[in-house]
């Protein structure tokens, strides 16, 4: 099984769905949108919460290919949001824990790991 950070960096999404998660990013609050997101359940570590929302997505992600009736952009583009805040708060903690083999040498200005490519 592929580690969390390779799969979050394998995701290629459509470019306005990407851009559009980034825009609201700076809003997310896990404690609000987790257990909407979990149907009630809350994670305490990010990587627990990436993993569920990375099952999430995969489902969002194919009900969009199908163009199933159900799917909705904005679902798509809320757990994308939970995704990218869950991948920020679990970088902090590694920053936290100190750096390691692979740590940058300088952080992005963003302070968030460029891990979804629009294609």
């Amino acid at each position: 099984m592929l580690d969390l950070a390779t799969r979050i960096a394998g995701l290629r999404r459509p470019r306005l769905l990407v851009t559009a998660a980034r825009f609201g990013l700076d809003r997310y609050d896990r404690g609000v949108t987790l257990p909407r997101l979990l149907h009630g359940r809350t994670p305490a570590r990010p990587g627990a919460a990436i993993v569920q929302l990375l099952e999430l997505e995969s489902e969002l992600e194919a009900a969009r290919l199908a163009r199933a009736a159900e799917y909705t952009y904005a679902r798509h583009v809320e757990v994308l949001i939970a995704l990218m805040g869950e991948a920020a708060l679990m970088g902090e903690a590694a920053l936290l824990r100190g750096p390691g083999p692979a740590a940058p040498d300088q952080p992005k200005a963003s302070g968030i790991p460029a891990f979804f490519s629009a294609t």
